[in-house]
């Protein structure tokens, strides 16, 4: 009778599962020592009765539970909340950490002329260029369509074709990844007042004749993408142009690109200024205006340049939280630049690295570069800069591109997520300058 005792008063903590289970071990124990079979039997019984109640009284609370919490929902008054913006892609995913890949273009290996003096450099040579690609640590290749063909105005399509599939077989021996052609539209007689925009139908035809042979030259090589830098789509007295006419005429470009290739994307480049002194498409929200607008806006992205952002008084980093929301992040061109000034187009994180580190961090947390897509960089060395080839400018902002990327990945959330709920933003600066700085 003790032992039948022990076992109710352990039977009335229905709260504490493991105790059942100890209960059962020393019951048995110890009825074995005493050789009772039939109160070994009758213990067993018990806890067997017990364990069945416990299980119903958990069933019987979870029910209670379950119902309190939805009682007062009603099913077909739910409806679904409307996002205000776009879904986000499904790529945009930080589970798995990006493996960047790097573009530039040939022309980031220069002779260090500019508009007020000669070169302070050798020239080096366009097509030993491509290979110093791999050993830099870049694998893609930005083009302008006569950096593929040169003098590509005198010659014909089938001369055109040629050039494109020699480069195309250079690339694949160097295994190179052509990200865009460009069609340059700012450096002939035709494009002096502007290429789409220009008065004159004769220039326009120009353009337009160049931008197809643009788009058969990146077929050629397996490009999926050309760049729209509309340089001199723009004025210098507002008065010179009919602006609505010109932003018409932008558009309907972009459309018979689209209808010319069935499978091309257009990167659309904005810049506020230089050469022209006020542009059209100055910023990406302007390009973005333009992708929706189009007959196929899913073919239609931005490219966003650090420094043209900066040119027009925008954070680089806002620039491409706007695009990526709107997944039409087409690709980069990280640079800098000192104030409002000439496009500079100095090292990443030269001028502020603060800038450069908010670049990284909105590309990082929005998974960008996990389709493919490359981290452009569009910067060139130090006029003063010794050497032939100067490559340095280009390893160099790689480099603290992925110093950046680490600092992003270590940087504590809870701890910023706490200062923001708290709204105390001085805490969150101080916490940012210090991690960046390397200091506890």
């Amino acid at each position: 009778m003790e032992l039948v005792s022990g076992v109710s008063a352990r039977r009335r903590d229905l709260g504490k599962k493991e105790n059942i289970f100890r209960c059962n071990s020393w019951c048995v124990k110890l009825t074995q020592r005493r050789g009772d079979a039939e109160l070994v039997r009758e213990v067993h019984h018990a806890l067997y009765r017990l364990s069945c109640n416990f299980v119903l009284l958990f069933l019987r609370a979870s029910a209670f539970l379950h119902f309190k919490n939805n009682s007062h929902r009603s099913v077909s008054a739910k409806k679904p909340r409307r996002p205000r913006f776009a879904k986000l892609p499904s790529h945009m995913s930080t589970s798995v950490p990006t493996q960047y890949r790097f573009s530039f273009g040939p022309w980031n290996i220069s002779e260090g002329a500019d508009p007020f003096g000669g070169e302070t450099r050798k020239t080096f040579p366009h097509e030993e260029k491509f290979a110093l690609y791999r050993p830099l640590g870049f694998e893609g290749v930005q083009f302008h369509d006569d950096d593929v063909v040169p003098g590509m105005d005198a010659l014909s399509p089938a001369q055109i074709m040629k050039k494109s599939a020699e480069v195309k077989m250079m690339l694949g021996n160097h295994g190179l990844t052509p990200e865009f052609v460009a069609p340059r539209l700012w450096f002939a007689e035709q494009t002096t007042d502007g290429a789409y925009t220009s008065n004159s139908a004769r220039d326009r035809s120009y353009a337009w004749d160049r931008t197809k042979k643009c788009v058969d030259i990146a077929r050629a090589v397996d490009c999926k993408a050309i760049v729209l830098w509309l340089a001199r789509e723009g004025s210098y007295i507002r008065e010179a142009k009919d602006a609505r006419l010109a932003y018409q005429r932008i558009l309907e470009t972009v459309n018979a690109i689209l209808d010319y290739d069935s499978s091309v994307e257009i990167w659309i480049e904005p810049k506020p200024n230089e050469p022209t002194d006020q542009a059209y498409v100055p910023t990406i929200g302007h390009a973005i205006a333009l992708s929706f607008a189009s007959k196929d806006h899913k073919r239609v992205k931005g490219l966003i340049e650090s420094a043209h952002a900066l040119l027009a008084g925008l954070d680089p980093s806002d620039e491409m939280a706007f695009a990526l929301v709107h997944d039409k992040l087409g690709s980069v061109h990280l640079n800098d630049q000192n104030g409002l000034k000439y496009d500079q187009d100095k090292n990443f994180g030269g001028a502020n690295l603060r800038t450069a580190f908010n670049q990284v961090r909105v590309i990082e947390e929005a998974g960008y570069g996990q389709r493919g897509e490359f981290i452009g960089l569009d910067v060139k060395a130090i006029r003063t800069q010794r050497g032939c080839p100067v490559t340095d400018h280009l390893k160099n902002s790689r480099e603290l591109f992925l110093h950046l990327v680490e600092k992003v990945r270590t940087l504590d959330a809870k701890l910023m997520q706490q200062f923001r709920d708290a709204r105390d933003y001085e805490a969150l600066e101080l916490h940012v300058l210090k991690h960046l700085m390397g200091l506890k």
